[in-house]
């Protein structure tokens, strides 16, 4: 049976990170398609990070911000970028690709969520993307189809994702509303579901795969600021997803966080998430 090992991190620079030792991982992480966000570069320099790789990438409107990438080994057969209204740029922030497993199309996304701060027009930015990405998801994960939905998404679901979580729970990036998406969004298939803020609405069946692999526990964490003792003290938040469709969820066979052993080997302030696909 065909097997597939699919990573997503937010490199937090193609250029610094490649300068850091994100090769070293890659080289022995045997990886088949790896998405990327926070490029922050142009398609020379992902090329020059990743030799050999066949790569799609939208970069922002704003150079050196945001930008989202897919690497693989075999090149995608669809490539799209579109989400939202025509008038919402998501530029740099949602890219499609679309794979061949078999006989069976798979469709992997690299999304980038913006960062968002309450009450500002960064976090009305933010609601946009979210409002956009149900719709899509929807669509993605209609009729059965295989589907996944990676990247840093810039929310903790939950208090198990955040180990701080009292002290964020104001913050973009824990708000009530911003959970409630992701309630919707992993809720069961068509249940009403009362989300973390008080409202309504029908479960999608998409699945959190670290959640559902790793169960309730704390973390395990992607993200840890560059800042005191957070990486050494695990004072982390979950916040870099595989998001699977139904159909795909029930070929996970196993998932991680390439979590670095000490804090001078890290060469982004967010961890690879690695998950393996069984067909």
């Amino acid at each position: 049976m065909p097997h597939l090992r699919i990573a997503t991190v937010n490199v937090n620079g193609i250029r610094a990170a490649a300068r850091n030792g994100m090769s070293t991982w890659l080289d022995a992480a045997d990886i088949d398609i790896l998405t990327l966000q926070e490029v922050r570069g142009q398609d020379e320099h992902l090329e020059a990070a990743l030799p050999g790789w066949s790569i799609i990438h939208d970069e922002a409107t704003a150079k050196g911000r945001a930008g989202v990438a897919i690497a693989s080994r075999t090149p995608a057969l669809a490539v799209r970028t579109a989400i939202g209204p025509d008038d919402f740029d998501s530029r740099g922030r949602w890219i499609e690709g679309d794979f061949l497993l078999g006989d069976r199309p798979l469709t992997v996304v690299s999304a980038y969520v913006h960062s968002g701060e309450a009450d500002t027009p960064k976090q009305d930015e933010k609601w946009r993307f979210l409002d956009a990405l149900g719709p899509r998801l929807g669509e993605l994960g209609a009729d059965g189809a295989l589907a996944l939905v990676t990247g840093d998404l810039n929310v903790g679901h939950r208090e198990l994702d955040i180990r701080n979580w009292r002290g964020n729970r104001k913050k973009a990036g824990f708000l009530p509303r911003e959970r409630a998406y992701f309630d919707r969004f992993l809720g069961a298939a068509g249940v009403e579901i009362e989300a973390v803020d008080g409202t309504a609405g029908t479960g999608m069946g998409w699945v959190d795969v670290g959640r559902r692999f790793h169960g309730e526990v704390d973390g395990p964490y992607t993200w840890w600021s560059m800042r005191g003792k957070a990486f050494d003290n695990d004072s982390g938040w979950r916040i870099d997803y595989h998001l699977a469709s139904p159909a795909l969820a029930e070929h996970v066979e196993s998932y991680h966080v390439a979590r670095a052993a000490s804090y001078d080997q890290r060469w982004s302030d967010h961890a690879p998430v690695v998950v393996d696909y069984r067909f």
